[in-house]
């Protein structure tokens, strides 16, 4: 363990008694795994005046994707060599069924219900289900109402995190994935996806066809079948879609310390962490705890958040439905009146999904229309929305 240097005014324990009139900056690399040091500034780093340039704090209203095509509809909003991040949303089963080879993907539903069809069989979907279907899996949606999806495509394999010196069951049993069984429920899988009926012809003069598109560097394939490609009436071993409602999250908590937000770490891919933030208690167990997250600069990972459902503790002027990115190398933290609200809060009500990313984001050309410009305003204690 590195032997911390003290000087000047500090909080001895992290987050915890801060010297009166100070604010508490976690700089900080590796994310909240390395070296670090506590900055405790007269002023919070947040208190800007202007920002000149494209390093800034940023918001997307993601949920005002019009529903359309899954794949021709699906907004970009940020990508990396490692992951991808789209909006998409559609009313209709899709006429298609897709399959991914350029990686796995993690979908959240944010709001709707329907069926997920793939090779493995099919799942009942409702809001705050976490789908991972693993790159190569043939897969459809469809929807039952109207579905609003944040999608994650990641490069490398999602896993579920090592829970170390909590334990495999700590935050979600691993009982508690469910995996889907050939044959249960599956209907719309049985019809044509293309033009046509059974014993009739389709648009190209064959028999009905079922058609597959294959998505490989980011390019599409369509694939034709004379049968069902969802074909499957068994299978073994350990590779399989998952799905996790975050309700069957059981977030780890301090009654007298504020936790990073790798605490709650609920997938990972090399370069990537997925975390969900669920109601629980705040710190109540010491009046001078931290409530609300350090201020900090994500020194080696950009952030991105995305606002599901509930009260929003840190943030003014969120929405369910919103995503804010806060990319490397420009402070962020709370809001001056989440702070003020803070010592009489006894819990958080948010639901939220958070994705770190070592290697910074590229902000996709089509999220710009979803952007909320004023977002880096929102420090300002002038704010009123």
């Amino acid at each position: 363990m590195d032997i911390p240097h003290v000087r000047g005014r500090v909080a001895m324990q992290a987050h915890v008694a801060l010297p009166e009139g100070t604010v508490e900056e976690e700089y900080a690399r590796n994310g909240f795994f390395g070296r670090y040091a506590h900055l405790y500034r007269e002023h919070p780093p947040v208190a800007w005046t202007r920002i000149e340039g494209p390093l800034r704090p940023r918001l997307y209203q993601v949920d005002a994707t019009a529903p359309g095509d899954y794949l021709g509809g699906r907004v970009a909003l940020l990508a990396n060599a490692d992951c991808k991040l789209y909006a998409a949303a559609l009313r209709e089963p899709m006429p298609y069924f897709f399959r991914n080879a350029d990686g796995d993907e993690l979908l959240f539903v944010h709001s709707g219900a329907g069926r997920l069809e793939t090779d493995f069989g099919p799942l009942a979907y409702e809001p705050g289900d976490y789908l991972v279907i693993p790159r190569g899996t043939l897969y459809r949606l469809a929807p039952s109402s109207e579905t609003h999806l944040l999608v994650v495509e990641t490069a490398g394999e999602l896993a579920v995190p090592d829970r170390g010196m909590l334990g495999q069951h700590a935050l979600f049993d691993p009982a508690m994935l469910k995996v889907p069984t050939p044959g249960e429920g599956s209907t719309l899988a049985a019809t044509p996806v293309e033009p046509g009926g059974h014993g009739e012809r389709g648009k190209h003069g064959h028999a009905a066809e079922w058609r597959v598109v294959i998505q490989r560097q980011g390019t599409l394939t369509s694939v034709f079948y004379p049968h069902c490609p969802l074909d499957v009436v068994g299978w073994k071993g350990t590779l399989t879609v998952w799905q996790l409602n975050v309700r069957d999250i059981r977030p780890v908590m301090s009654d007298r310390y504020h936790l990073p937000p790798s605490a709650h770490t609920t997938f990972v891919a090399p370069g990537v962490a997925i975390c969900t933030f669920a109601p629980r208690p705040l710190e109540n167990g010491d009046p001078r705890a931290l409530k609300v997250p350090f201020y900090h600069s994500n020194i080696d990972y950009d952030e991105v958040l995305f606002y599901h459902a509930g009260e929003f503790f840190s943030r003014d002027g969120i929405r369910p439905g919103m995503l804010t990115f806060h990319p490397q190398g420009i402070h962020h933290g709370p809001q001056a009146r989440a702070a003020q609200r803070a010592p009489a809060a006894q819990r958080t009500e948010e639901v939220a999904v958070m994705i770190d990313t070592r290697r910074p984001l590229d902000i996709c050309a089509p999220a710009t229309a979803l952007e909320l410009p004023d977002y880096w305003m929102s420090w300002q204690p002038t704010r009123t929305e």
